[in-house]
């Protein structure tokens, strides 16, 4: 059946696509089972859908903190809304939708809690900037399967790390994602705004409404399909210049109505000094480190492994974490 796969993909796909079986190959040499019927991709896939960093995802904060209600996003329903988006241009230009699909199911298991607050509070720590595409690099090739990682296939690691920053994947499954993640991120903060009551859709400016739509789906629709008749025509992933600067208007009108606005960000001082005392206090007390941490300091040092620790707790742990080691409890006395 792999084989199968394997040849209908060179039918069916674009030149341009990564093909499975002439992956780079995974971090440490493995043969694929003969009898497997998953091809590479859709092998990473499953490996980092049934990992422990992928299920912490539903706990994570995406942009408001710990917000009251069941229908804000998470970074779970990020990581789905992005792969869903990634798989569905990447079928339209005829890539490959299974490295699309991995590749954006791993993009964000490095993120901290509470979003990218959690980010800056490591990044004052260690003296040196946090970047949660790294880490979630790390957690695949190192922290998962008890110090094992996932033993993932280059391609899909690759995408991963460029998902965000300078590196740029060399696949145009995982360009995909990066444009992905924008698309997913900012309509999906803007919906989330919407319902927080901090921004109205009559708030966009019309400049960009004009060119990108006045609605969540209207404005998801308009940004892939740019993108897919873009590339299709160039032979790259791109997006027409109109869209492309509408684009990026509408994430620094996101920045500066949303993500530094003060009611969406108000308790992001609190969750920074939260985890900085947490930090403070591991480092000084290494036994409280859990037991499956314990290995890593010997090979990795106090630093490393207390940010990996922490850098993998939900917003929920961290908190009860905190109280239990900060907060004074009240205590009986037995009759």
């Amino acid at each position: 059946m792999r084989k199968l796969l394997e040849q209908r993909e060179h039918e069916i796909l674009s030149p341009y696509a990564a093909f499975s079986d002439e992956s780079r190959g995974r971090l440490h040499p493995q043969e694929d089972p003969l009898l497997d019927v998953r091809t590479c991709y859709q092998r990473d896939t499953d490996r980092i859908v049934h990992c422990k960093a992928f299920r912490r995802l539903m706990h994570k904060t995406q942009v408001f903190l710990q917000p009251e209600g069941d229908h804000y996003r998470t970074r779970m329903t990020h990581t789905l809304e992005v792969a869903r988006i990634a798989r569905t241009m990447a079928r339209a230009l005829h890539l490959n939708e299974d490295l699309a699909e991995a590749g954006a199911m791993g993009h964000d298991l490095g993120h901290t809690p509470f979003g990218h607050a959690g980010e800056g509070a490591l990044s004052e720590c260690i003296g040196k900037p946090f970047r949660h595409n790294e880490q979630s690099l790390r957690v695949v090739d190192l922290l998962e399967n008890g110090g094992e990682g996932l033993n993932l296939t280059y391609e899909v690691r690759m995408a991963i790390l460029g998902h965000t920053g300078d590196q740029i994947p060399e696949t145009q499954e995982g360009q995909l994602i990066r444009r992905a993640d924008q698309i997913a991120y900012v309509n999906h903060d803007i919906d989330d705004a919407i319902r927080a009551g901090i921004l109205t859709n009559a708030d966009i400016p019309q400049s960009i409404s004009k060119i990108l739509g006045k609605s969540h789906s209207q404005r998801i629709n308009t940004l892939v399909c740019d993108i897919i008749d873009s590339s299709r025509e160039a032979g790259r992933i791109c997006a027409t210049p109109q869209v492309e600067q509408a684009l990026q208007e509408l994430r620094s009108f996101m920045f500066e109505r949303v993500y530094r606005n003060p009611v969406a960000k108000g308790e992001e001082t609190k969750a920074k000094d939260m985890l900085k005392r947490l930090y403070g206090y591991y480092m000084d007390h290494p036994e409280a480190i859990p037991a499956d941490f314990q290995p890593q300091l010997s090979l990795d040092g106090m630093e490393r492994t207390v940010c990996d620790y922490i850098a993998g707790m939900t917003d929920n742990y961290a908190v009860d974490k905190f109280t239990e080691i900060f907060i004074p409890m009240g205590w009986h006395v037995r009759g």
